[in-house]
């Protein structure tokens, strides 16, 4: 990006920022974007490693004047890789064995995701403040707030 200068420059195994998200719905695209493939720095140890062995299997949906709505990652179901990615964040052996258990005899290939469910409403109704779609009063004994 040559057009805009950012409070955190952009350098690969830097985590994005929202400013940095921002631009890209905003300013870049005008419309809903997919990152996926984040350098693995930037995620947790558990976060599939790809073949590149440089990137990892995690994406995030983000959407203009709203930013990350939806998030998700696929876990590491092999073994070796997984002792291997504790290793690079020092992550110590004894504390992790319980989660190391789970993979020892063999897992199926899994994920998850994360949805923004106030941003959810946010998007589909077309309001342009966040505090408007939260379902209980802003101030605690003022429901006129």
């Amino acid at each position: 990006v040559t057009d805009k200068t950012f409070e955190t420059k952009l350098r690969w195994g830097v985590p994005l920022t929202a400013e940095h998200l921002s631009y890209l719905a905003d300013d870049h695209y005008k419309r809903p974007v997919i990152i996926y493939d984040y350098p693995k720095a930037v995620k947790p140890f558990y976060v599939r490693l790809n073949d590149d062995g440089k990137t990892v299997a995690a994406f995030d949906m983000v959407v203009p004047k709203m930013g990350t709505v939806i998030t998700g990652s696929q876990s590491e179901e092999r073994l070796d890789m997984l002792s291997a990615r504790m290793k690079e964040f020092d992550l110590s052996r004894d504390q992790y064995e319980w989660y190391q258990d789970l993979r020892k005899h063999g897992t199926v290939k899994h994920s998850g995701f994360r949805l923004g469910f106030d941003l959810m409403v946010l998007l589909m109704t077309g309001l342009t403040d966040v505090r408007d779609v939260v379902p209980f009063p802003r101030t605690h004994g003022k429901a006129n707030n």
